[in-house]
């Protein structure tokens, strides 16, 4: 499974890539290899300055080697070997009237202690999918957000029709930022520990992983094609500005991907591409009452069902 699924997201990686270079039209991904002392690697890219994306990166990685002891203790388990990979991104738009979107598609297993690493019949002791992927808007224009998760249903739905209302609140849940007592964005798809039950095999979980991750520029590039010309104000990017600041919070202070891959020795250049170029913090900043600032806020604050 973890070959197929590393085979996959190098397609899939490849695949993005070349759907944001379209749309964006100037700027193309700049690629660095690198290789991980304990174990693994991987391949990231990273666009800037461009036309219409401001900064972007769509990582792939797979990592091996002994659990570190902090994640030993997250896990509850005691002195084993895993390996994980996946493909993460993160594309922050020049004009504020696009979305920032986040997406993520990964799988890990872990292995029993007894047997040597690199032995060919390695006992799997756990293994689980996970992912998602959600939108975080600067305003809000409702069809856009429909749209998203529309997309985002007819990729579960195709599986499960428990998937998209359970995955969908898991995401609300999961993309809150408590010290502001807000959503980080508009949601979308979170799921986790994706293992194998009665109903669900582990080739089920991939078949279903892998239809979200197929889904992802059609869920975004319609809407940033909707977007990226439309005029906007300095006070319009100052906004923006101020809001990725609660992005980059959520990010360092509770995004469970950004604390594993800074405890397992990730590559932290890798780690923290997800961070926009340019940022504000305003203190004690309130928009205008009946502004659109102030009824994106508003939704943040009280989760939508789009559907």
């Amino acid at each position: 499974m973890k070959n197929k699924f590393y085979q996959y997201i190098q397609i899939l990686q490849d695949q993005i890539c070349k759907g944001l270079e379209d749309i964006d039209g100037q700027a193309k991904f700049r690629q660095d290899l690198w290789e991980r002392p304990e174990g693994g690697g991987g391949r990231t890219r990273v666009i800037e300055n461009g036309a219409v994306i401001e900064k972007g990166g769509v990582n792939i990685s797979a990592v091996h080697g002994a659990l570190p002891k902090a994640m030993q203790t997250y896990f509850n388990v005691g002195e084993v070997d895993f390996f994980a990979c996946g493909l993460s991104l993160v594309i922050h738009p020049k004009n504020p009237m696009v979305p920032t979107v986040h997406a993520n598609w990964r799988y890990f297993e872990m292995y029993d202690p007894s047997t040597p690493p690199g032995a060919s019949d390695r006992k799997v002791i756990n293994s689980w999918f996970g992912g998602g992927q959600d939108l975080t808007p600067y305003y809000l224009f409702e069809e856009d957000a429909k749209h998203f998760h529309e997309t985002c249903k007819t990729a579960c739905d195709k599986h499960s029709p428990e998937f998209y209302p359970k995955f969908k609140k898991q995401c609300d849940e999961y993309f809150w930022n408590a010290h502001r007592d807000e959503a980080r964005g508009i949601g979308g798809l979170f799921f986790d520990h994706c293992q194998a039950t009665e109903d669900m095999t582990m080739d089920n979980w991939y078949d279903f992983v892998t239809e979200v991750g197929n889904s992802f520029l059609t869920a975004y590039l319609p809407i940033v094609e909707r977007r990226k010309d439309l005029p906007y104000t300095e006070a319009n990017r100052i906004w923006q500005e101020i809001r990725r600041g609660r992005y980059v919070e959520f990010n360092l202070v509770h995004d469970k991907g950004t604390l594993f891959g800074l405890k397992t020795n990730g590559r932290i250049e890798s780690i923290l591409m997800s961070l926009p170029p340019h940022v504000q913090w305003v203190y004690d900043h309130h928009p205008e009452a009946g502004s659109q600032e102030e009824k994106l806020l508003n939704i943040l604050a009280n989760p939508v069902e789009w559907i």
